[in-house]
């Protein structure tokens, strides 16, 4: 069967490498001119299943109108670009903010997530890649006794999908992040996930890529997607900037994007662009920097380590498509790293950057079929597009090949809205 994939971020490689290694042909069609360039290419670089939250929870418009009003806030609302599409997506958001909904999607979020992880590290063993992993935990990092006294929504979920966390004060932190002793007085303590892993997102979809070309896998690089054809309830084609590709299936894997070429189809999908922001510094002192994954948890912002550098990501930004970078955002980042690693890197030598995270307003991905039959969905992982590729990749190839995945889909697929 040849398989037509439709964005060549984390998502679709990963799932042209499985498809490729089941015996598909396979082909994935990108704008850009490589692997994972747009959202892919800067992340906070967790892989981070424990983590997996959705945004939307209980007292989270009490928490937004706070964050708003801060010198550093982890939102902020373009308020000129408000649109209809914006201000939906927003009112689905809220109606996912209570204590019911946000357990159900968080148990599906760890679900994808944790079966993501277990599909990377038999990847890792099987292929060798190197990507600048460390599999050495995520510390959430909490300021206040506040933030201390809420976690035990999240830990009770962790406990029903038996996930391993540990609950540390601050000399438990400083254990697992020796840097922190620097700053002894700035956290009361933190809830460590010990099997959460970092590693460099763009040189994972890059080396992946190239195991996949050497599967077979056609990559073809530089032609935007105009628009996609169907025909007496079928695809029967994707038209290109450069001509016509047609494939006995077609995944949909084009991210923030996706929607615009779903809805003349007449899907429609509630995935909108939540802008994030990253920065890339230099590691100055190795004593100094993180051994693996910070969350500050009042700023919402990771701070991890990748090689020798240090890379800072955060912010969710409701503003539309627009990619400009906004020098308030990135004193965000450098007060983070300065003020919990002041020793660890350079933030003013930084490499400052920012991607569009498809995020849907429950925070749990869209897989699977629609309601044409040779139509497949990958997008709408949110922040979490790193965490849950391997997964995602591994399970949609099992869904095309006719194969049942090994992990239940209910509630991970376009269904669960009607």
């Amino acid at each position: 069967m040849k398989v037509v994939i439709l964005g060549s971020g984390v998502i679709g490689v990963s799932l042209a490498y499985y498809l490729a290694e089941g015996g598909h042909e396979v082909e994935v069609v990108d704008r850009q001119s490589g692997p994972a360039l747009e959202t892919s290419f800067g992340n906070a670089g967790e892989v981070s299943p424990g983590y997996s939250s959705p945004w939307a929870g209980p007292g989270l418009p009490f928490k937004a109108i706070k964050w708003l009003a801060m010198e550093h806030a982890p939102l902020v609302v373009r308020w000129s670009r408000m649109n209809p599409a914006m201000a939906l997506w927003g009112l689905k958001l809220l109606r996912n903010c209570t204590t019911h909904r946000y357990e159900v999607n968080k148990g599906r979020m760890v679900r994808i997530a944790e079966y993501s992880r277990d599909c990377l590290l038999a990847l890792r063993q099987k292929t060798g890649l190197q990507y600048d992993a460390r599999m050495q935990g995520t510390l959430q990092l909490f300021r206040t006794q506040e933030q201390m006294d809420h976690i035990h929504g999240d830990t009770e979920v962790l406990d029903r999908y038996g996930v391993p966390y540990e609950v540390l004060d601050p000399a438990g932190c400083i254990a697992v992040e020796p840097a922190l002793a620097r700053v002894r007085e700035k956290f009361v303590g933190g809830l460590r996930l010990p099997h959460d892993e970092t590693g460099d997102c763009f040189k994972f979809t890059n080396a992946l890529a190239d195991l996949a070309a050497a599967k077979g896998v056609r990559f073809t690089f530089g032609r935007s997607i105009l628009s996609i054809e169907q025909d007496k309830g079928a695809i029967t084609g994707v038209v290109t900037d450069a001509g016509r590709i047609v494939a006995d299936a077609y995944v949909m894997a084009l991210g923030s994007y996706s929607p615009r070429f779903l809805k003349p189809l007449g899907i429609s999908i509630p995935v909108y662009p939540v802008k994030g922001y990253s920065l890339t510094v230099p590691i100055t002192d190795p004593a100094g920097a993180p051994e693996s994954t910070v969350m500050d948890e009042t700023f919402k912002v990771a701070v991890t380590r990748l090689g020798d550098r240090i890379r800072i990501g955060g912010t969710a930004e409701l503003g539309g498509f627009d990619l400009s970078l906004h020098p308030e955002r990135r004193a965000t980042l450098e007060h983070v790293v300065g003020d919990l690693f002041p020793d660890g890197g350079d933030g003013k030598a930084g490499t400052f950057w920012t991607g569009l995270r498809p995020m849907t307003p429950d925070g749990t991905p869209l897989l699977g079929p629609t309601r044409y039959p040779n139509l497949h969905l990958a997008t709408g992982h949110g922040t979490l597009g790193w965490t849950m590729a391997a997964g995602t990749g591994r399970a949609m190839a099992d869904l095309l090949s006719g194969r049942k995945p090994e992990i239940d889909m209910d509630g991970l697929t376009i269904a669960r809205y009607g």
